[in-house]
């Protein structure tokens, strides 16, 4: 197989979102994969060290002595929209364009709220209920986790 089939083969796989090729023929064999290997991750993820995380560990401790020096500490109002995955939180579709919404923004089901970057792919996030944006909570251009409040909705 020469060199400019290998590569029509990969424009195919962008074309159409493939991740995975596996050609055999008689003496020859090709396989492309594209993107992180799930086993690979998990094998990453395994071999951190179970203590890999002190920068985590400080905050609760820090917020607990704050509220406690606190009179009364303010209760977060609305529900809370959080990440879906991890990745990259952006506020707007382009850096030179606005945001999806701001604070004080009434938003319908289905509206784009903001774009997680996931290894190159962008995804949009969109509202899975009708209400008014209280508060932004992530930063834009941050790296985000599954689960992290993006959004709180009223």
């Amino acid at each position: 197989m020469e060199l400019q089939e290998i590569r029509r083969i990969v424009e195919l796989m962008n074309e159409h979102g493939l991740t995975h090729f596996d050609l055999t023929k008689k003496d020859f064999h090709l396989k492309l994969k594209k993107g992180a290997d799930i086993d690979d991750l998990r094998s990453l993820l395994s071999a951190l060290p179970s203590g890999s995380a002190p920068s985590y560990a400080p905050a609760p401790a820090l917020s607990a002595a704050s509220s406690a020096s606190a009179p009364a500490a303010p209760v977060a109002e609305g529900s809370e929209i959080t990440s879906p995955m991890v990745g990259t939180f952006y506020q707007k579709p382009a850096p030179d364009a606005p945001n999806f919404v701001e604070v004080g923004s009434t938003v319908s089901v289905g509206q784009t709220l903001c774009i997680i970057e996931a290894m190159k792919v962008m995804n949009e996030i969109k509202a899975e209920k009708s209400g008014t944006i209280c508060a932004i909570v992530a930063e834009d251009c941050t790296p985000v986790q599954y689960g992290d409040v993006l959004f709180r909705i009223k």
